[in-house]
């Protein structure tokens, strides 16, 4: 860790804020305080994992499961929804990712560029 950045994952070398990472076991944002992933973390997330979808939404799945127990522990009357939870975590990444599809269907015909 220099000058204030800190890596997000051992996978690349892409260093971000630190501000932007989650604070646990509350799992706000450290700068902004806004539900993490925050808009910040998200843009550094997509950046970060440009050419690896698939290990971002692991990554995401593996703190929405870190963040549904560290929540629970805390108070488990209000964890929160399992919808707005995945919502949260792993609803995003196929808006911000390029060449990730949310099917493995293959296009239907009208949707076929001519």
């Amino acid at each position: 860790m220099t000058g204030g950045t800190r890596r997000l994952s051992v996978h690349r070398d892409l260093a971000v804020e630190a501000e932007h990472l989650p604070m646990r076991p509350l799992w706000l944002c450290r700068r902004c305080g806004q539900p993490w992933p925050c808009g910040a973390a998200k843009l550094a997330l997509v950046a970060e994992y440009r050419d690896m979808s698939v290990s971002l939404i692991l990554y995401l799945a593996s703190c929405l499961h870190d963040a549904i127990d560290d929540l629970h522990r805390l108070n488990p009357s209000v964890t929160g929804n399992a919808a707005d939870m995945y919502d949260r975590f792993l609803g995003w990444p196929a808006r911000h990712t390029h060449g990730y599809r949310t099917s493995t269907a293959p296009p239907r015909s009208e949707d076929a560029s001519p």
